[in-house]
């Protein structure tokens, strides 16, 4: 009897430090990059995939564990599909890897000192995961109250594409107050253009982004056709490319944007879709005009703990 206790014993033990969940890890889901687009291909759904994983159950000292609430969908993504980007400050996903980009989520645990339990946080680096453990040096503290509760606002009108209509409107100096300019958003429809038209009732042209051609092999910024490089000259029209990477203002004009809003100065449009298994299918959607405004994907609605 007591040979059979002790085997019965040491299968027990033996099937507890096999079992793959006995350490707690909590499982998620993520997007990874399932096959590069190609320079002259057109994203699909199937460019995606979404997987299962462990998540640690425990974070270390400077790390946070967030739940996803709000991921952001954008068209520089596409650049990220290939393994040449176009561009010295864009890195590429690796495939079969988790991607990246713009994300709101709430903290669960911190070992922060920055950060607590119940706050609301972004970056421009979050993973495409349910939940995630983060550095809290790599993360921004946002307070709802700005946005009246529109987390995901901070992705669009309130974050990012907001400020490249602030900065590349009001900051370039290309607008002067009173004059007689015309200006045009060639994406009026998307995240960026259908701010930029609401913050001056004075004329001039601004180009920022080239969507339509970024699944096309060319050059970026386009070339010119000649008869239209001639009429630039002619004219002294400048063309120069524009980057919203003016973290010193980015504190203002979030401050800014926000006030517009909560004055009905500002109007937001969003197109917001459910679930990360939807993720795939959203870029191709966005990449061919299927969104008005901001393109975000909804991970989770609950913003309590």
């Amino acid at each position: 009897m007591d040979i059979l206790l002790r085997s019965v014993a040491e299968l027990f033990y033996t099937e507890i430090l096999c079992d793959p969940y006995a350490n707690k890890a909590m499982i998620v889901r993520r997007v990874i990059l399932n096959s590069r687009v190609g320079k002259n291909g057109n994203p699909v759904a199937e460019n995606f995939r979404v997987e299962e994983v462990n998540l640690p159950d425990n974070i270390n000292e400077g790390q946070l564990q967030v739940r996803t609430l709000y991921l952001s969908v954008d068209p520089y993504m596409h650049c990220r599909m290939n393994e040449d980007t176009g561009s010295d400050y864009i890195t590429r996903w690796q495939l079969y890897q988790v991607v990246v980009g713009g994300g709101v989520g709430i903290i669960e645990e911190s070992k922060h000192t920055n950060f607590t339990k119940g706050d609301f946080v972004t970056s421009f680096y979050w993973p495409r995961q349910t939940k995630v453990i983060l550095d809290g040096n790599n993360l921004q503290k946002v307070d709802p109250q700005l946005v009246d509760g529109h987390l995901s606002y901070f992705l669009g009108a309130v974050g990012m594409p907001g400020l490249t209509s602030l900065i590349g409107i009001q900051g370039k100096d290309h607008v002067t107050a009173g004059s007689n300019q015309t200006m045009v958003a060639s994406g009026a429809a998307g995240a960026c253009g259908s701010l930029a038209g609401q913050m001056n009732q004075i004329s001039h042209i601004v180009l920022c982004g080239q969507i339509s051609q970024y699944n096309k092999d060319v050059p970026y910024p386009l070339p010119l056709t000649p008869a239209i490089e001639a009429i630039r000259k002619e004219r002294n029209i400048t063309r120069e490319r524009f980057l919203v990477l003016y973290k010193d203002k980015f504190e203002s004009g979030i401050l800014q944007l926000s006030q517009w809003f909560k004055e009905g100065k500002l109007k937001i449009k969003e197109t917001m879709i459910n679930g990360l298994e939807n993720m795939g299918a959203v870029f191709q959607s966005m990449m061919t005009g299927g969104n008005i405004g901001k393109q975000t994907v909804c991970i989770s609605e609950e913003t309590s703990l």
